[in-house]
């Protein structure tokens, strides 16, 4: 059996990013892997909830919490098919995720290296960051929402 690549596990967040199409959402999507396993997965919520937490790596965090029975993410990848944004990073750092995966970078809000690099910032966890996974596939899914949503 092959061992799964980081454009594998991205693969099933584009999948997990295109369960929003009812919603309205954003297409963001995250899973959240531990030995070699998918334990989480999450998209945006924030049309269909009403709420500004509603962010797919959120999402994703809290179901690893509670599938794992702990707010520490020790050992864990969390692959997001867009750079995280400054309260989602917080949620990484504060989680204790070892590995944060993402596909597309994102300019206005990207706070893994992007706009800005919490990861340089002296909290007391480091995740190891790794961007452009499947980039353009991450590109596309969110340019066709905005494109689709303008018309």
């Amino acid at each position: 059996m092959r061992k799964l690549q980081h454009s594998d596990y991205m693969d099933l967040a584009i999948e997990e990013a295109k369960r929003t199409h009812a919603s309205q959402d954003v297409p963001i999507g995250c899973v959240i892997v531990k030995d070699g396993c998918v334990i989480a997965r999450g998209h945006n919520t924030r049309e269909q909830n009403h709420t500004a937490l509603g962010h797919a790596e959120i999402n994703a965090i809290a179901a690893a919490c509670e599938t794992v029975g702990s707010w520490r993410l020790s050992g864990c990848t969390l692959y997001v098919t867009l750079e995280p944004c400054p309260m989602c990073m917080g949620a990484i750092i504060n989680a204790r995720i070892d590995t944060v995966v993402f596909g597309a970078y994102d300019v206005k809000a990207g706070c893994a290296g992007t706009l800005c690099d919490f990861c340089r910032m002296g909290f007391n966890h480091t995740p190891q960051v790794i961007g452009g996974i499947r980039e353009f596939a991450c590109k596309a899914l969110l340019s066709e929402f905005f494109e689709t949503l303008r018309k």
